[in-house]
């Protein structure tokens, strides 16, 4: 019996967006590519690659919308619905991280690539300098259900500094580009001790 490739060939949906594992992906599909994408996974149930198309650098050209990030990350349906004809309501879940090692332009429009799937992070506790930035994240989870917005999934992990910097890096006001290099970090405590800084840096934690 042959071994099994360790890479593995996923449809893509390129965003403007960096999805993160057990992150929330809320969207609405109207392009009629995507909208096959979404159907075929509902369908049979296969999960899809979220990657990020790459932002330009600050006084360059425009992104290239073919060129895409490095890592991106499975995503798997959690719910679709459909308002009106030929528009989907997406609701999925972030899973792994995949480094993306090529890319097909099929004929049906959509993009397929080949990815290798990347070891999701070390369940870490944070800190003990980090505590702060822990009990941020509780309390802007607590202000934005007071405002009618659940951004995040359950369960809730705290204990986690891989969980607690992802969420954090879902709603911090930073680029997508930022958001990218923060996601593609393979150490959950460095990435965490980032989100620190900075929310140190803007007062936001003492």
């Amino acid at each position: 019996m042959r071994p099994r490739s360790p890479t593995q060939k996923l449809p893509l949906l390129p965003l403007q967006a960096v999805l993160f594992p057990g992150g929330l992906l809320s969207l609405k599909v109207f392009e009629a590519r995507y909208l096959d994408l979404v159907s075929s996974a509902m369908r049979e149930h296969t999960p899809f690659g979220v990657i990020a198309v790459r932002q330009a650098v600050e006084g360059g050209k425009a992104s290239d919308p073919n060129v895409f990030e490095a890592v991106g990350v499975v995503a798997e349906l959690l719910e679709v619905d459909s308002p009106q004809a030929g528009i989907l309501q997406v609701r999925a879940r972030g899973l792994q991280r995949f480094e993306l090692q090529g890319q097909a332009l099929l004929a049906d429009g959509f993009w397929e690539g080949t990815a290798l799937p990347i070891d999701d992070d070390e369940v870490v506790v944070p800190g003990s300098g980090q505590l702060e930035t822990v009990r941020g994240l509780a309390n802007a989870i607590g202000t934005l259900k007071q405002q009618g917005s659940e951004p995040f999934l359950k369960p809730f992990r705290f204990e986690d500094a891989g969980w607690v910097a992802n969420r954090w890096c879902e709603i911090l006001p930073i680029s997508v580009a930022a958001k990218q290099r923060l996601m593609e970090l393979q150490d959950p405590v460095s990435r965490l001790q980032l989100v620190d800084d900075f929310l140190r840096s803007k007062g936001v934690v003492k």
